[in-house]
């Protein structure tokens, strides 16, 4: 299955994971969403936003990304904070 096939993402998102070394959904999923994430704020990617981890994130799981609990955003955002600090 091609990026642009996963729930809410399309040709632009599997373009821009294409530029961080993401070609992949078995990649997308080994590094995980905060990784990728955090790979896309290293390439400094024009407009990233908070959406994209909830993209890859809800595509993961197979969810529309408005759907993901407040809790499990917060987890996401923790983890990103961890991996920024350390």
């Amino acid at each position: 299955m091609r990026i642009r096939d996963l729930r809410n993402l399309g040709p632009t998102s599997e373009e821009l994971l294409g530029r961080v070394g993401v070609h992949d959904v078995d990649r997308l999923a080994e590094l995980g969403a905060v990784e990728v994430y955090r790979r896309l704020q290293d390439a400094a990617v024009p407009g990233l936003s908070l959406n994209a981890l909830w993209a890859m994130e809800g595509a993961l799981a197979d969810v529309d990304w408005r759907l993901i609990p407040a809790e499990r955003k917060e987890e996401l955002l923790a983890e990103l904070t961890r991996g920024a600090s350390g």
